[in-house]
């Protein structure tokens, strides 16, 4: 139904939209995701033309709205969109917010207008509502009408830009319920949502955005519970990274304890695990100082802790030769190796751009 093709948007000098590339099928809901500044919500934007792209093509069907001969009014009634400031008319009672559209656009007649009208607002349980005006009315509400308001318009498919970020958080679940119906009944969605257990239970697909493309694609099964790329694995896991760069074999290991012990207690990791990683980091780097050589002292060092798991990994990254502490007969000394191994799980060493890269799980008390 849509086809998006190396998508860009620029304002003046600030690129938002890089190179985006997506199909969304009849009947899909796609959940956006990603961090903020990433170009969510102007991928939307650029979906219906409130934001001419600066380059790419998209595809309604066989018509590539892009083109100078598209009949872009005609094409934005095809596609309905639900605002996070609602954006109703407040001189218009909640009936008139929703017959405006048909009446003028559309060509219906009052009464037929307001009969699609009341069925809507009853739909969305706002049925007692339709002589009230906008400010009368709740959060949950006033986003319950602007959806009513955009069905009106019998849009093939709905565009909603971070439909609940404005709201309480008692008013967020009756917004979520009615958008739920919708996905039931088949209507074709694209969703900007910070509501991750939303976006889990109610998507086909899921975009994950960064860096002003699509960054990574697949079901919510796939994104939430076996994300590929490190940055999107950051975001579903809210991870918390600390990074620490020894470039000289006379670093302070000092320094360095105490901001792994600061990153640790702002994160309220268990003393024990704070020692097993202390513990672990001294390990470490003596097997890789070792490796390094005075010449190329180049260590990086990671500590990412995952929130939602309640896990805490370790990254070691050293140049120099290859250097595999857990290959037999590597290295004359195991006692380290046999330590670092009673101290962690999921251990797992790759040689990457003439790296050597171990990472492993620190064991919970």
């Amino acid at each position: 139904m849509i086809k998006v093709e190396h998508l860009s948007k620029k304002f003046g000098e600030l690129t938002v939209l890089s190179d985006v590339n997506a199909e969304i099928k009849k009947g899909e809901v796609i959940s956006i995701i990603g961090p903020s500044g990433t170009g969510k919500s102007t991928f939307l934007r650029c979906l219906n033309l409130l934001e001419v792209p600066s380059g790419g093509n998209i595809f309604i069907g066989d018509t590539d709205i892009l083109h100078q001969s598209a009949d872009v009014p005609k094409i934005r009634q095809k596609m309905g969109m639900v605002f996070q400031s609602f954006n109703l008319f407040a001189h218009l009672t909640v009936l008139e917010n929703l017959t405006i559209g048909p009446i003028k656009l559309l060509g219906w007649s009052k009464e037929q207008a307001e009969k699609k009208a009341i069925g809507l607002l009853k739909m969305v349980g706002l049925g007692e509502k339709i002589d009230s005006f906008p400010d009368e009315l709740s959060g949950g509400q006033k986003q319950r009408v602007a959806i009513a308001r955009c069905l009106a318009m019998e849009p093939e498919i709905i565009l909603f830009d971070e439909p609940t970020s404005a709201l309480d958080p008692t008013m967020v679940s009756e917004v979520l319920a009615v958008i739920r119906r919708l996905a039931k009944e088949g209507m074709t969605m694209a969703i900007v949502t910070h509501e991750m257990d939303f976006a889990r239970d109610v998507s086909n697909r899921v975009f994950y955005m960064d860096e002003g493309i699509i960054y990574e694609e697949g079901t919510p099964r796939q994104i939430f519970d076996f994300p590929q790329k490190e940055k999107t694995r950051a975001f579903i896991h809210r991870i918390r990274n600390f990074t620490y760069h020894i470039g000289t074999p006379n670093y302070d290991l000092y320094a360095m304890n105490g901001e792994i012990e600061t990153f640790c207690e702002k994160h309220v990791i268990p003393k024990e695990t704070r020692n097993k990683v202390l513990l672990l980091v001294e390990e470490l780097l003596a097997i890789f100082s070792t490796g390094s050589g005075t010449q190329a002292f180049d260590i990086d060092l990671t500590l990412s802790y995952a929130e939602k798991q309640d896990s805490l990994d370790l990254i070691m990254e050293s140049a120099g030769a290859y250097l595999n502490p857990f290959e037999e007969n590597v290295l004359s000394d195991q006692l380290g190796t046999t330590i670092i191994k009673s101290l962690s799980e999921n251990m797992g060493f790759q040689r990457v751009n003439e790296r050597n890269r171990l990472r492993l799980t620190v064991r919970k008390p």
